[in-house]
């Protein structure tokens, strides 16, 4: 039904008033790209001085703003928590009315205002000065009040918004957030934060599952017969493991190779005749293996570097069982 209205909203539009629309949401993304740029390139000392003022704070990174800030400010907030920098968000007009117990003396600060004058942010200033907190305030005005009364100033300056009337805050805010992205990335390479760190921030992700779970944790079992087993017993061997795979083993319990159901293939289809054959015969020898501990991020990366479906887990020589692409 949606797409429906949304196609006869469209048809009903004439063309003059579709290329102008089309025209004014270009534009929307260009003034945007090249506000970026130029604050990109504007970029000095005082940025390395907000990155090591943060980096050095022993307390927690507090962002407050108000309004479209506040709402930028939240993201900050989340985006430095989740890459190593400890960071919530405080909203200025509660914090007037008795959030401000939720600063101390170790935190940090960054206070968020285009103008740098909004009252709400304004207001926390004399308490900061009073117990001795850092500050680093994000406006469009370097000699507004926050940006000459905080630690440390990061101007966001936007020739303009890209709203048609220059009110709606909207190159401003994106050019906020961009700052704080700049932050947040320059202190992950600051703390030498890697995968592994961000995995454990976010256990439910994606990439925190592939990071936190070892191959030991999801693998299969994995058939094994000896090296003279018949070709009959290999198919028995893959058809029950339910693997399209079977690993092959000396007397001494060791791995020497694999059959996979592509090696079954290719014998029939080389040989004809499949009674004489054995194990031993159409395995593929030294089959790529990984450790129990390790995990399933470096078991895909290793299987999408060998164009591999499956991957052996293996201690020395002993085959423990197997890790199929979809488990990554």
């Amino acid at each position: 039904m949606e797409d429906v209205v949304g196609e006869m909203s469209v048809s009903n539009m004439n063309e003059a008033t579709s290329i102008n629309l089309l025209k004014l949401a270009h534009g929307v993304f260009e003034d945007q790209s090249r506000a970026l740029s130029d604050i990109g390139r504007s970029l000095n000392g005082e940025f390395l001085e907000a990155v090591e003022l943060i980096y050095a704070c022993t307390g927690k990174v507090i962002v407050s703003g108000m309004g479209k800030s506040g709402i930028i400010g939240r993201k900050i907030a989340a985006t430095l928590a989740s890459t190593g920098t400890p960071s919530f968000f405080v909203h200025p007009g509660e914090a007037y009315h008795g959030d401000l117990g939720m600063i101390g003396s170790n935190d940090l600060v960054i206070l968020i205002s285009y103008s740098g004058e909004t009252d709400e942010v304004v207001k926390l200033l004399p308490y900061l000065r009073h117990i001795e907190a850092h500050s680093v305030a994000m406006t469009g005005n370097a000699s507004s009040t926050l940006g000459t009364s905080a630690d440390v100033h990061l101007n966001v300056a936007v020739e303009r918004e890209a709203c048609p009337n220059n009110l709606a805050p909207t190159t401003s805010t994106t050019a906020t957030l961009v700052m704080g992205d700049a932050l947040a990335v320059a202190l992950m390479n600051r703390r030498a934060f890697m995968p592994v760190d961000f995995a454990r921030f976010h256990p439910g992700g994606s990439l925190g599952r592939k990071l936190l779970t070892k191959a030991r944790e999801v693998m299969h079992q994995v058939p094994s017969l000896s090296c003279t087993a018949s070709f009959a017993e290999v198919v028995h061997e893959i058809s029950g493991g339910k693997q399209g795979i079977v690993c092959v083993i000396n007397d001494a319990g060791e791995m020497i190779g694999v059959v996979t159901d592509g090696d079954l293939r290719r014998a029939i289809e080389k040989q004809g005749q499949t009674e004489h054959l054995t194990a031993n015969d159409i395995m593929g020898r030294m089959p790529v293996t990984i450790s129990p501990d390790a995990n399933l991020y470096d078991c895909e990366q290793l299987m999408r570097e060998r164009k591999l479906t499956s991957l052996i887990v293996a201690e020395g020589q002993e085959p423990l069982g197997v890790v199929k692409s979809f488990d990554a």
